[in-house]
């Protein structure tokens, strides 16, 4: 339940906000409760990696899926050579069975997927962790997929966080439809790397906002035992914020798995998307979580296939994608030589490939 009590806050007219609001916890994902939250689909990868998704018996016999306690891994295969002419390495796509709007949903994250440290060349995360939502005239931003249940290649839109080659740190990055663009001037701790939100322009880069810190992403991440990355979307906008595990000022709603939390209360977002030119009750419709690891290895892998994609990232002209898609707020993608064969030939490439995540909490 979402208690709102109207008031006026000193905010900037670029990024207004007119309401502060209390949200109750709704659900609270944590350990075994995923298995049956979610879903495991076995299905063809929307965005064409180079995977087999497996359903939720599979993955629990062969250890792709973990709940216990306060984990949840997810994993792909990493012991198996795929034949060309065969599907592609087992994994694991989870879809929540709620569909959310206005909410804020929080994640607790151990650690980051990783390519294994002597195999790797580039990683990229395009989802979020960044935000996933669903709309019926876009394509789900970089490489998240279809979630709705939507057809056709203009399925849904979303907010993703984007990282690249391991590189720090994070991008939070809003992909939609026409007419919606940012403002210049947002309040917020990130720096914007672009303000035209539609798809179809500039390569479908999106409007992005980079974390101010290095430890958002990636081995960094990782290495202070992870952090927690919130997500409050609205009609009016869609705010990001991520702490550090070892950050001082944490949120104690936040962090405690509170039964109540007072988003105005968590200070300046990392990223913030208003509404001043983009009509965000428009754009979005309901959206589910989901979470999934998949690898791509040709352009055709959709979003970690585009040229612009790859070589802005430093990477050179044949790379693989493998990419770990953490939605409704966010997404990773690996990043390797792009070769069916990398995919194929070295599953040992992937065992540090997982998702250790301890809790998604949505407040509504």
């Amino acid at each position: 339940m979402r208690c709102v009590s109207f008031g006026l806050l000193l905010a900037s007219s670029l990024a207004p906000r007119a309401i502060a609001a209390t949200y109750g916890l709704t659900d609270n994902h944590v350990g075994s409760d995923f298995l049956t939250s979610f879903t495991h689909e076995a299905i063809a990868d929307p965005t064409n990696g180079r995977v087999n998704y497996v359903d939720q018996a599979t993955a629990l016999s062969l250890n792709l899926t973990y709940a216990s306690g306060d984990t949840l891994i997810l994993r792909s295969d990493d012991t198996t050579v795929l034949s060309p002419s065969g599907p592609g390495r087992n994994s694991v796509r989870i879809l929540s069975t709620k569909t959310y709007t206005t909410h804020v949903a929080v994640y607790v994250l151990f650690m980051f997927p990783e390519m294994a440290r002597d195999k790797r060349i580039y990683l990229t995360i395009p989802v979020a962790l960044t935000c996933v939502t669903c709309h019926k005239d876009v394509e789900l931003g970089p490489p998240l997929g279809k979630q709705m249940g939507t057809t056709g290649p203009m399925a849904e839109k979303s907010i993703s966080i984007e990282g690249v080659n391991d590189q720090s740190p994070n991008s939070m990055t809003l992909h939609t439809g026409a007419d919606c663009t940012m403002p210049a001037t947002r309040t917020m701790t990130g720096s914007a790397t672009g303000d035209n939100c539609d798809v179809n322009t500039d390569g479908n880069s999106g409007c992005g906002v980079q974390a101010s810190t290095a430890q958002s992403y990636g081995p960094s991440f990782n290495a202070i035992g992870g952090g927690i990355y919130a997500m409050e979307r609205t009609n009016d906008f869609i705010n990001v914020w991520f702490w550090p595990r070892n950050v001082a000022g944490m949120p104690s709603d936040a962090s405690s798995g509170a039964n109540s939390i007072i988003t105005d209360a968590w200070g300046t977002p990392t990223a913030s998307f208003p509404n001043t030119d983009c009509d965000i009750g428009s754009h979005f419709d309901e959206n589910n979580i989901i979470i999934n690891l998949t690898f791509w290895y040709t352009a055709g892998g959709d979003w970690a296939g585009i040229d612009s994609i790859f070589n802005g990232a430093g990477c050179p002209g044949d790379c693989v994608g493998a990419c770990l898609n953490f939605s409704i707020f966010g997404t990773v993608q690996l990043l390797t030589q792009r070769s069916t064969d990398f995919v194929n030939n070295n599953p040992s490439a992937f065992s540090e490939a997982f998702w250790d995540i301890a809790a998604v909490r949505v407040y509504q």
